[in-house]
């Protein structure tokens, strides 16, 4: 490590999730996300209304969301900001209770999205390019920095408010900075966690990148051939207290390889892995889970790969990807994804259940997890996102302080 980043770890303890949730396919309730987790079933939604005469497997949030908005929102009424407060009410009682003793002004929300309320603007643009151009399109809903700007006029928080929009690594990337501004002395709570939406324009144009699974998508399966989107909503309130479970560390890289490939030799990955290691001065070998990136697609998952033996070497840590119960969740996946890392270390009982189909022989080098029931306590869990233009973070999180 260089001496900037021996200076920049002094400033960036772990931090305390004080409480979170996590909405998506997998259902709204621990109960129910650790269920779908554990057994083969089937999580993913057959939809028929995304992509012209085709049908996708997308993880779709069926329960209900709020059906009323506060009347000074509504000029960021979409289904992105109804998915929010729909999972933000869930712990909201939890969030006034704990946040009574701090000032407004030192209450901050950082989240990640990549869709923001673009679903909301589309029939009304297709429309519009149809002729009907007396059509008026309100462009505040589908602006990415609209979601942290009403999340927090619907608390009525003064702090620092915006929205980090990096693709797939947006919401992983919320827990960097919500860290950095507690650290920072900027904050004295933060909010962090992802929000994203289905919507045709990100199914369309994952189609045109051929991208997308003819079927249920297989992380480094044998015959994988791309991947599921999905949709999710989880947040977390962190603070510098102690809580039972802590994000200790982030690690994060920038390969630019490609605007949609990663490095083929995982190298960005590894970086981000190892700086996340290194800043929870923690050894690869005391992960006890690793959630994989793992989106399904050829290049991606074999990258990956490489990058985990390059880290992790001899110690074949428990790894999955969780991708084949909830979709490709983009803005919201780091979130979602550091969710079940989160209730994997509070229950202590269980672990998410790699895809049941072959893997690729030139994968299968590695411990996927193929029985849910947790042999050995885990401590400290670690989480990859990797996304376009290869922005890439690692997560780690655990029950125990280094």
């Amino acid at each position: 490590m260089t001496k900037l980043d021996e200076a920049i770890d002094r400033l960036n303890p772990a931090v305390g999730i004080q409480c979170s949730v996590g909405l998506s396919a997998l259902g709204k309730t621990t109960v129910e996300l650790r269920q779908s987790l554990s057994q083969p079933e089937n999580t993913l939604t057959l939809k028929s209304d995304f992509i012209p005469e085709q049908k996708q497997w997308v993880g779709l949030y069926n329960q209900a969301l709020i059906e009323d908005i506060p009347a000074h929102l509504k000029a960021f009424d979409s289904r992105n900001l109804r998915f929010a407060i729909t999972a933000l009410q869930m712990i909201e009682q939890d969030i006034q209770t704990y946040i009574a003793k701090f000032d407004k002004k030192r209450l901050a929300i950082v989240l990640g999205t990549s869709t923001s309320g673009i679903a909301d603007n589309e029939p009304l643009l297709k429309a519009y390019f149809k002729g009907d151009t007396s059509i008026e399109i309100d462009q505040k809903k589908q602006e990415m920095g609209s979601l942290a700007k009403a999340v927090q006029q619907y608390l009525a928080w003064e702090g620092l408010a915006y929205t980090i929009s990096t693709a797939c690594s947006s919401s992983a990337k919320a827990f960097a900075a919500g860290q950095r501004l507690l650290n920072a002395d900027l904050a004295d709570v933060v909010l962090v966690g992802g929000v994203d939406t289905l919507c045709k324009l990100t199914l369309n144009g994952f189609n045109s990148l051929e991208s997308l699974s003819h079927t249920i998508c297989q992380p480094c399966g044998q015959h994988r051939d791309g991947i599921n989107i999905g949709e999710a909503a989880s947040l977390f309130l962190l603070s510098k207290e102690i809580a039972p479970v802590m994000l200790l560390s982030a690690g994060e890289s920038m390969d630019a390889w490609h605007i949609s490939a990663p490095h083929p030799e995982g190298l960005g990955a590894a970086q981000a892995m190892q700086s996340a290691l290194d800043r929870a001065d923690l050894e690869a070998q005391e992960i006890g889970y690793l959630n994989l990136h793992g989106t399904a697609t050829p290049q991606n998952d074999a990258m990956e790969i490489k990058a985990v033996r390059h880290v992790f070497k001899e110690h074949l840590v428990p790894l999955s990807s969780t991708k084949h119960k909830t979709g490709h969740c983009l803005g919201a996946a780091g979130a979602i994804e550091a969710f079940i890392c989160t209730q994997v270390l509070h229950d202590q009982a269980w672990l998410p259940l790699h895809h049941q189909g072959h893997i690729d022989a030139a994968l299968d080098d590695q411990n996927y997890v193929e029985d849910a029931v947790l042999k050995q306590p885990v401590k400290y869990v670690m989480s990859n996102s990797f996304a376009f233009g290869g922005s890439n973070i690692s997560l780690i999180f655990g029950t125990h302080l280094k």
